[in-house]
């Protein structure tokens, strides 16, 4: 699974709220376990497009994750 949202992500990438749309979708259905990988693999591969889709989606997935 994690593969595959990883090639979804590189393929929607073109698009800002297309690959944000994708990105939360990918957060929400990939393992707790994997989850800190995938943010390194995200910062690695958009962090220069994307920074802050990034840091709102995953701030505010462990906002969600923590319960609050």
């Amino acid at each position: 699974m994690l593969e595959y949202m990883k090639m979804i992500l590189l393929k929607v990438s073109f698009s800002k709220s297309l690959f944000e749309k994708e990105l939360r979708k990918a957060v929400r259905q990939i393992i707790p376990a994997e989850l800190p990988a995938f943010k390194t693999w995200c910062y690695e591969q958009f962090a220069r497009i994307y920074r802050r889709v990034l840091k709102r989606v995953f701030a505010e997935f462990n906002l969600s994750s923590a319960g609050l």
